[in-house]
């Protein structure tokens, strides 16, 4: 998620361990190569591998992506009967959180991506918001890839992405609270302040958690609702958090102020 910039310290930064997560999928689809999407390397699995016949669906990752954008939804969707959920990034390998203490698996280059049946774009820190919209690469993948794909999604900030690539012009979109001025000023997209917004293809969501939602909605859209109401069952989705204080638009200036100023001490 990205966030107006507070100063901080570099003892409040975190300094622990940093673990890597194997959190990749199988393959991506052996399609001709158009553009920035191409096939996929010979040697790899391709979408159909293992008897999955189903959606391709891939993630994409960039240094400073937030935890939760890719992870929540890949839960749901990998759940799907004969989905395929594939981690993207510029290149493959190790790609780290805004907190710098995880890092995902990219399994699959931009190059390598292939024909995505649904594009998932996640969303960052202020660090690697910067970068990712200033990166011509990243927005010319998504524009081609969005050219072919069934659905095109985003899950926080990561709408800014979207944005940037022109893919929200005349559309109403959600983002992370923070991140909503920035959507209205910078790219004159008018932001919605609810967990999803469907606008013909593209479906964006609010915040980290709300791409679970969104996610669970693409699923019923996809694979009908009764196998989406059945993969939150089994996922035991039933948010009942200790505090009523997820909505900005009933937080205290205070409490937003408090919720910036610890993203930004989290972040490297």
């Amino acid at each position: 998620m990205t966030h107006p910039t507070h100063p901080t310290s570099p003892t409040t930064r975190r300094n622990v361990l940093r673990g890597t997560v194997a959190a990749a999928a199988l393959a991506a689809t052996t399609a001709a190569p158009t553009g920035a999407a191409q096939a996929a390397p010979a040697g790899t699995a391709p979408a159909g591998a293992k008897g999955r016949s189903g959606p391709s669906i891939g993630i994409l990752l960039f240094n400073g992506y937030s935890m939760l954008d890719p992870t929540g939804p890949a839960e749901v969707l990998s759940r799907m009967p004969d989905a395929t959920v594939t981690m993207i990034a510029e290149q493959r390998g190790p790609v780290r959180t805004d907190t710098g203490d995880v890092a995902l698996v990219a399994e699959r280059s931009l190059a390598e991506a292939g024909r995505l049946d649904v594009l998932l774009v996640s969303g960052g820190g202020n660090r690697g918001m910067a970068e990712a919209l200033e990166n011509q690469t990243l927005l010319d993948f998504i524009r081609e890839a969005h050219r072919h794909t069934v659905w095109t999604t985003s899950v926080c900030s990561g709408g800014l992405l979207l944005a940037a690539a022109g893919l929200l012009k005349g559309r109403k979109a959600a983002v992370h609270w923070a991140a909503a001025e920035q959507l209205e000023k910078r790219f004159g997209v008018t932001y919605v302040p609810q967990r999803y917004v469907r606008s013909g293809k593209i479906i964006t969501s609010g915040g980290v958690s709300a791409g679970v939602d969104m996610s669970l909605y693409l699923a019923s859209l996809i694979a009908r609702e009764d196998t989406a109401r059945a993969i939150q069952l089994a996922l035991e989705y039933d948010p009942q958090p200790p505090f009523d204080s997820g909505n900005a638009a009933e937080a205290s200036d205070e409490l937003k102020r408090r919720a910036l100023e610890l993203l930004a001490a989290s972040e490297v």
